[in-house]
């Protein structure tokens, strides 16, 4: 069972988005490894996603955050070769590495299609390495469609399943063959993040926000607290807005 409503923090525009996520999650992550604890996060791909980790790799010099005790997990993966620019996992480490030293034994992304012409396989694969982890925040975008990850509605890939991982075949957008972590695996998560920014996603915001089920986002939440970090354009068909600061 999930606990509260969502929250709804709205950013004047991405950029400011970017810059105050990214403060919010460095105190996050700070305040997780505050017990001495590795804090297990699993990261989202998409453009805001690489704007808010770039000013978080220049928010973690001089700051109490310690990279090394950071679990990274991925959310999904485009199924392509490893020097693909369309992965997520790629662009992201690259950029993270540019700020600050990772564990590579904490870092785990999802496999490539490297050698490999099987996504459901490596989907398995991905499964038994993450076991039984528990994310203590998990960050998501969301695409005008209101699909989550590599979940898209009205498709195989969103129907329920005991499976924490899972090959997606046919996706309504390119590419076709993707891995995802399933709804059920995402809403394990203590804390979802969702980072959404563009007019274009306004509808699918308002529809997932009023619990809309037929769309992916409207069923992700986390097992303590669910977040949505949204710009003006996004927010544009919102009611209302808790902003809890």
């Amino acid at each position: 069972m999930t606990s509260g409503q969502p929250q709804v923090v709205q950013h004047r525009d991405a950029d400011d988005l970017a810059d105050r996520g990214a403060l919010r999650l460095l105190e996050k992550l700070i305040d997780l490894q505050s017990d001495g604890r590795v804090a297990q996060l699993c990261l989202t791909g998409g453009r805001i996603a690489l704007s808010l980790y770039a000013r978080l790799g220049e928010l973690v010099a001089g700051s109490k955050l310690d990279p090394t005790r950071l679990e990274l997990w991925w959310g999904d993966e485009r199924f392509v070769p490893t020097d693909d620019p369309q992965r997520n996992a790629g662009p992201t480490l690259a950029l993270l590495a540019g700020h600050f030293t990772l564990d590579s034994g904490r870092t785990h992304p999802m496999p490539s299609a490297d050698g490999v012409v099987d996504a459901g396989a490596s989907a398995a694969t991905y499964a038994k390495e993450l076991g039984e982890t528990r994310f203590d925040l998990c960050l998501l975008g969301m695409g005008p469609d209101g699909h989550v990850a590599s979940i898209f509605p009205n498709h195989v890939s969103s129907e329920i399943t005991t499976a924490s991982v899972i090959g997606v075949s046919d996706a309504p957008k390119p590419p076709a063959e993707r891995i995802s972590l399933t709804i059920q695996a995402l809403s394990n998560s203590e804390e979802v993040w969702f980072l959404v920014s563009g007019s274009e996603k306004s509808s699918a915001l308002a529809r997932a926000l009023a619990g809309d089920t037929d769309l992916p986002a409207g069923r992700v939440a986390g097992q303590g607290r669910t977040l949505w970090l949204v710009d003006q354009d996004s927010a544009a068909e919102l009611p209302y807005f808790d902003c809890a600061l």
